[in-house]
């Protein structure tokens, strides 16, 4: 544990620490955010004057190793998260990394190693895994609302994005030597780690992946079933060129079935012969606030967090199963 406020910094201030995740290490006792990187220096500037943050930088080598910062965040595109995570464990300080993890098992458990060895905490940016819309499901399963747990099977189904059929477009999420998975990498992950969250890890997986549209770089279908350690099954399946948007997850019981969405905010249901409940529970402003409260307590008060490398290793694992690549 940490005796003193915690100083952060971070890499790749982009779209997503504008409001889901910036701010939040700001808002949060114990933490100050001091100094940011981006490549392009004038962004850099502009977000550290729009958020009034002290220091900014277009070098990440100056922001890792500056000695005013304990920690920092890495919020780039994934092919950069091992290269700059390895930077961060010999400087010997703190590190949260935007999920997915890296770009495949291999480079997370190269990312995990030298943490590990000079117990350095790691964290992952799975931060659904602190949502009460979550904590709501978790707690139905663990006060067994639906008896025992036999499937869980997820939908998640969107319309190819128009972009892609202009010649200057570009997105890293179908990248293939960025996303390996496409679209997949970025929201399946999301799910899968909640999964391994709600339900325990994952005993074996397998899976297949296409590419039906050839839009992209990257495969847009996929199917995917696992067994957990617990003898609970799964199912899922992720279709990135279908005609409407479907984001459904059902967990089915011995006496009820409870639903909910990962990414649209719908409300939590639990159906069972004797209640019948459907409950609207809104996430944060800064989505991440209560994932950056999590680092917190446990960096200062010594409360675990169980968003680790660790635990993102794991879902990397299932992900590459899916996928076919291990």
């Amino acid at each position: 544990m940490f005796d003193k406020n915690i100083t952060w910094g971070i890499i790749g201030v982009g779209d997503v620490c504008e409001v889901k995740s910036g701010p939040a290490y700001q808002k949060t006792k114990g933490f100050s955010l001091k100094s940011v990187m981006r490549r392009d220096l004038a962004k850099a500037r502009d977000f550290a004057q729009r958020h009034g943050i002290e220091k900014y930088t277009y070098n990440a080598d100056e922001l890792i190793n500056d000695p005013e910062i304990d920690a920092i965040y890495i919020a780039t595109p994934p092919q950069h998260h091992l290269s700059f995570a390895l930077k961060v464990a010999a400087a010997d300080k703190i590190c949260c990394v935007e999920k997915p993890m890296a770009r495949n098992f291999e480079e997370c458990n190269k990312m995990l190693l030298p943490f590990e060895s000079k117990k350095l905490p790691l964290f992952v940016a799975y931060y659904r895994r602190t949502l009460p819309r979550f904590l709501k499901v978790k707690e139905w399963i663990d006060h067994e609302k639906i008896g025992e747990i036999r499937h869980i099977h997820w939908s998640l189904c969107q319309p190819p994005n128009p972009a892609a059929d202009y010649p200057d477009f570009y997105n890293w999420r179908t990248d293939k030597q960025i996303a390996p998975g496409g679209y997949f990498d970025d929201l399946a992950s999301h799910g899968l780690d909640l999964f391994h969250f709600l339900l325990g890890k994952f005993k074996s997986v397998c899976g297949q992946s296409n590419n039906q549209q050839n839009l992209y770089a990257a495969p847009d279908a996929f199917t995917g079933s696992w067994v957990h350690e617990n003898g609970i099954t799964g199912s899922g399946f992720w279709n990135f060129g279908t005609w409407k948007k479907v984001d459904k997850v059902e967990i089915l019981g011995e006496k009820g079935r409870i639903s909910f969405a990962i990414f649209n905010e719908e409300p939590v249901r639990l159906e069972t012969e004797k209640e019948q409940l459907s409950l609207a529970i809104e996430h944060p402003i800064h989505v991440q606030q209560y994932h950056v409260e999590a680092m917190r307590d446990q960096l200062l008060y010594g409360k675990a967090y169980s968003s680790t490398g660790k635990s993102a290793l794991h879902t990397a694992w299932v992900m590459d199963n899916i996928l076919g690549v291990i």
